[in-house]
């Protein structure tokens, strides 16, 4: 792939560019990721009580971009009570996922919970799945991107007793996009050290990858207790494996990757400086790093801004960011053949974006 690498960089911090660049995400919440215009039409329709004016609804429903760190701010902008038919749950999901395509998406892996589509109106779960996978691989398949699905435990809704009942009717859809199971919520109030059960339950029926929700606002002691005890094969977020050689070490060893998410942790304040995010030094250092967008419309951001702050912020080059996109087709959820076929996939479509935007 020869290309001048300077010029090359100086175009990948343009937005308009970088937005076709192939992206591979493993860590995004479907529930963070509403398409406003729709999500604003349901709002007025089922009147649930925002502003009928565009521009404050937006406000009212994202974090402020530019503002400082707030975690309970952020909190605020989630809530369950947009929908009041299936069809306002099929549309949401069917246009957020259609825009991901001005992202750049190659392959994805959605993650999102089946207890927040179906909570408010007590939906049944199983009809709800189905329907929000319906309506994400319609949107998918007309956007030419592939697309599969995480199912999220939230562990400050559920104990794990709970959650094991709703797996088990989960796993009875028998839905072969479903690849993986995410373990997320408050990871201080509850610590995986309460969800132990659950996840031997989830290994022992040996179908589905694991993917657990820590070291983003604890120490590393949650990471390593994640892939030792609740069989973790990524990690959300993990921030705080920074501060521990020892597990960055373990985690090259056993290749399981960080799904790391640059904006979203500055506005949490999980992690709030940014231009120094461990994401770079991490990937320096060998351990497998991904870039992902956890919420973006939550945070009035995109994928495409979050892989422009590595260039600025790291100074990653081309070669980099192909490299980091083959770290996260290497550790997805997909089995070994797929992933020898999107690898290659995703390799014709880098091929293409050099040659339509890079070349001189």
């Amino acid at each position: 792939m020869s290309v001048n690498s300077a010029a090359a960089t100086q175009k990948l911090v343009n937005k308009s560019i970088m937005k076709h660049f192939p992206k591979v995400e493993l860590h995004r919440h479907l529930e963070g990721t509403f398409a406003l215009e729709t999500l604003f039409r349901i709002a007025r329709q089922n009147n649930i009580g925002l502003s009928d004016d565009f521009a404050e609804f937006k406000t009212q429903v994202q974090f402020p971009r530019d503002s400082e760190p707030d975690f309970l701010t952020f909190l605020s902008k989630f809530r369950n009570d947009w929908y009041r038919s299936h069809q306002d749950v099929y549309d949401i999901v069917h246009d957020s996922v259609a825009e991901m395509a001005e992202d750049g998406i190659h392959y994805i892996e959605l993650r999102f919970s089946p207890e927040h589509f179906s909570h408010y109106n007590n939906f049944d779960r199983e009809e709800i799945t189905r329907l929000v996978i319906q309506a994400a691989n319609t949107a998918a398949k007309e956007a030419g991107f592939t697309i599969r699905y995480l199912l999220t435990f939230n562990r400050s809704k559920q104990d794990q007793y709970e959650m094991i009942k709703l797996y088990d009717r989960m796993r009875e859809l028998d839905i072969p996009e479903i690849i993986g199971i995410d373990l997320a919520g408050d990871e201080k109030g509850d610590p995986p050290e309460n969800f132990t059960e659950f996840f031997a339950h989830v290994k022992q029926d040996n179908r589905y990858k694991i993917t657990i929700h820590a070291g983003e606002v604890t120490p590393s002691q949650q990471i390593w207790f994640s892939i030792d005890n609740l069989h973790a094969d990524r990690i959300g977020h993990g921030v705080s494996a920074i501060h521990d050689p020892e597990v960055q070490q373990e985690l090259i060893k056993r290749d399981v990757a960080l799904e790391q998410c640059i904006t979203s942790n500055y506005q949490t304040g999980s992690w709030a400086d940014e231009q120094n995010h461990p994401l770079g030094a991490l990937y320096r250092a060998g351990v497998p790093v991904t870039i992902n967008s956890d919420d973006p419309f939550i945070q009035d951001t995109d994928l495409t801004d979050d892989y422009i702050k590595t260039v600025e912020y790291f100074g990653f080059t081309l070669e980099d960011l192909i490299n980091l996109n083959h770290i996260a087709i290497r550790t997805s959820f997909l089995p070994d053949q797929e992933k020898t076929t999107m690898l290659q996939s995703y390799d014709e479509q880098v091929q293409r974006f050099v040659t339509t935007y890079l070349k001189d």
